[in-house]
């Protein structure tokens, strides 16, 4: 019997195994036989940093998609593409192809139409201008023209952006350069114009909105109980800033104070932190001082990312898809540790050289009413408030919907 047993066993197991290499072989029969008609689009060139979709690749395909993946499109060059679909006969065929990740965006440079200097300027002219790219970290912007700081009179001069795709965005200009002129005590002082945060109120203030401020040190000594009963319903404290690219970071001299003071009389309190990080490591950074800073007071609004550097951008040597990551590295450390994170920018800068975020944003445009298109959660639309409690100098008033 043991004999029977010991000759069957291998006999079995051949043919699990001849079961099992037919069915393979089977298999693989079938997909080389298998019908595939796949059409791609006619232009397979991507566009760096957009966003695509194996379904947006593909004309007609005889059968249905496994799974519709995006695509990485952060990287130029040739990429491969492959993928699984199920053809009309059932069975599960691979193919792939080849696509050309591309940068057709021109860079971006202000456009002014003149810049002023003095007699005996001695900076580096390029450096006064907004100079940037989506890709490149640093492009190559220079000065065309002849320019004599020390003679006065007025230069027509090009600037000119080239990146690494060589996409080429220039504009003409005038330099004019001045002589340097004496103070004059002639001057007449004009009272400046200012909103009254009670017209803020009345014009924006519903059921879906609340009416708030920020302030930093720039606000001198509040009175948080007359900014209450004035209708303030929140607020954004500056936190601090930094010393610069790489330099120390601070707390705002007034930060305590009006934190104390906005958590006693009971308004909701967010707070903002004036960033010059350049990379995410340094942005991450930021966030986690910030939370040092903050662990110990009520804050239920967003930690808000405030990055403003565009007057010497170049400095950071950031393309706007590497700032807009940097941004969000901040924000989602911010989450992380339980709060809400935000971007401010102004209307502008959110236009034209932010990429999209997952995060909420405050939006700065100073306007009776804003015409920016995209999503906010918050609307700076002023920063010459007057208000009741506040009295050495003006405030930002903001709507929050």
């Amino acid at each position: 019997m043991k004999k029977k047993i010991i000759i069957i066993l291998p006999i079995i197991l051949v043919l699990i195994l001849l079961t099992i290499f037919g069915i393979k072989f089977y298999q693989k029969w079938r997909i080389d036989h298998a019908t595939i008609e796949v059409t791609l689009q006619d232009n397979l060139n991507i566009e760096v940093y957009s966003k695509v979709k194996l379904k947006d690749l593909i004309k007609s395909i005889n059968g249905k998609l496994l799974k519709n993946t995006s695509i990485d499109t952060k990287k130029l060059g040739k990429k491969t593409i492959s993928f699984q679909y199920i053809n009309d006969d059932n069975i599960k065929v691979p193919y792939s192809f080849d696509i050309n990740i591309v940068d057709t965006t021109k860079p971006i440079i202000s456009l002014l139409n003149s810049y002023s200097v003095f007699v005996g300027y001695d900076g580096n002219l390029v450096e006064e201008f907004f100079c940037g790219d989506n890709y490149d970290d640093h492009p190559n912007c220079v000065i065309e023209g002849n320019f004599d700081p020390n003679t006065v009179g007025s230069y027509p001069v090009t600037l000119k952006a080239t990146d690494s795709s060589n996409n080429v965005m220039s504009h003409d200009f005038t330099v004019y350069v001045n002589p340097k002129s004496s103070s004059s005590s002639n001057s007449t002082y004009e009272e400046p114009i200012t909103t009254a945060f009670s017209d803020i109120v009345a014009t924006h203030k519903n059921k879906n909105t609340k009416i708030g401020i920020d302030v930093s040190h720039w606000q001198g000594d509040i009175d948080f109980q007359k900014v209450k009963d004035a209708g303030v319903e929140f607020v954004f404290i500056r936190v601090g800033s930094q010393k610069g690219i790489g330099g120390k970071y601070y707390v705002d001299n007034k930060f305590v104070q009006n934190i104390e003071g906005f958590n006693k009389v009971g308004i909701p309190v967010g707070i903002y932190f004036y960033s010059y990080a350049n990379s995410k490591e340094t942005a991450i950074k930021e966030a986690k001082w910030i939370l040092k800073q903050i662990k110990k007071y009520d804050v239920t609004l967003p930690i808000v990312f405030d990055w403003e550097n565009w007057s010497f951008y170049q400095e950071f040597k950031l393309s706007f898809y590497h700032l807009t990551e940097m941004a969000n590295a901040f924000m989602a450390t911010i989450e992380k540790a339980g709060y809400q994170g935000m971007l401010y920018s102004s209307k502008n800068y959110l236009e034209n050289i932010w990429y999209d975020t997952p995060y909420q944003i405050w939006l700065a445009h100073y306007t009776s009413q804003t015409n920016y298109t995209g999503t906010y959660k918050v609307w700076q639309l002023c920063s010459n408030g007057r208000i009741d409690g506040i009295y050495d100098n003006t405030v930002d008033i903001n709507v929050m919907y």
